[in-house]
């Protein structure tokens, strides 16, 4: 017969319940997936689907969804597991899973590696051979190219830009594009609207990413100044870029209007962050980067289909 004590009573109420548990296991998962980073992915994913698609896709959109998700997670898992230890020295993702000991670096390896099977393997039974392939360069060079470098030269952000400018490209090839003009222009859009919003970023998180040892910024005392021009920069080449799908017959004059308007509001935003780097002027920027490319993505789709239907 058990006799109950206030310790042992004590003791018990101060054990983690079941639920509490599972619910810290899934933030954990969420942590190391980072959803919103999917999310908007999958976004462009879809985008690149529905542009080349002219009714007759190879194959369904929610299989594209599930291999590039998977294969997102995987990439997102095995960076950082090759990046626990600098993670670790800046406060901004010490609490990360990893590097905060809740998670084990075998669990961690072992979930990314099975992502990435799984995904590809989605991708290729169920998609099409090309965009697995495409899928695998993406997550090989983020993962085992532009992750090592960020410690050795501040071209990684140039280099991380092209596996980030190719998830509208995978979205056209799983729906039987080819890769053509079309395909280019989307890929041109993305690779040049990341980099305002990332040297926004890498601005603010600076002494962090001094501390880990990543170049992810010029250093100097024009740094500043070099960032801001920079964003600047790239903002001018975005406004003329942006026009390409209309120039590719994917959009019509309406999607132009509209995308140099928002992008000339995004160059306006990286000027004002140019002209005085401050933490306002560096999160006005990524408030309307993260504004920019959903609006730009979304117009140019309807633009595109509302051409095809004829209205």
């Amino acid at each position: 017969m058990s006799v109950s004590t206030p310790v042992t009573r004590s003791l018990e109420a101060a054990r983690p319940s079941v639920s509490t548990i599972l619910a810290s296991r899934v933030s954990d998962y969420c942590q190391l997936v980072k959803p919103r980073i999917s999310v908007m992915v999958l976004l462009t994913v879809s985008v690149g689907y529905f542009l080349a698609n002219d009714g007759s896709a190879s194959a369904p959109l929610w299989a594209a969804w599930l291999g590039i998700a998977l294969t997102a997670a995987a990439s997102s898992a095995l960076n950082q597991w090759l990046e626990q230890d600098r993670d670790a020295r800046m406060r901004r993702t010490m609490e990360r899973p990893l590097p905060s000991g809740r998670m084990s670096p075998g669990e961690v390896l072992t979930f990314g590696i099975l992502s990435a099977i799984s995904g590809l393997l989605v991708l290729t039974l169920l998609v099409n051979t090309l965009t697995a392939v495409l899928t695998a360069a993406t997550c090989l060079s983020y993962v085992f190219i532009y992750t090592p470098l960020k410690s050795r030269t501040v071209l990684c952000t140039t280099i991380g830009a092209v596996p980030g400018a190719l998830p509208p490209v995978l979205g056209w090839t799983a729906a039987g594009g080819e890769l053509n003009a079309g395909a280019g222009a989307l890929f041109a859009i993305l690779f040049l609207w990341q980099f305002p919003h990332f040297l926004a970023i890498a601005w603010l998180y600076r002494h962090d990413y001094a501390d880990a040892g990543l170049k992810m910024l010029p250093s100097g005392p024009q740094s500043d100044r070099i960032v801001g021009l920079s964003a600047v920069m790239y903002a001018v080449c975005l406004l003329a870029v942006c026009l390409l799908p209309t120039a590719v017959g994917l959009a019509g004059p309406f999607y132009g209007c509209c995308a140099v308007v928002l992008t000339a509001v995004y160059l306006a935003a990286s000027i004002r962050f140019a002209w005085h780097p401050s933490r306002p002027t560096a999160r006005g920027l990524i408030a309307v980067s993260l504004l920019h490319l959903p609006l730009v993505l979304l117009i140019l789709t309807w633009d595109h289909w509302r051409g095809l239907s004829g209205f």
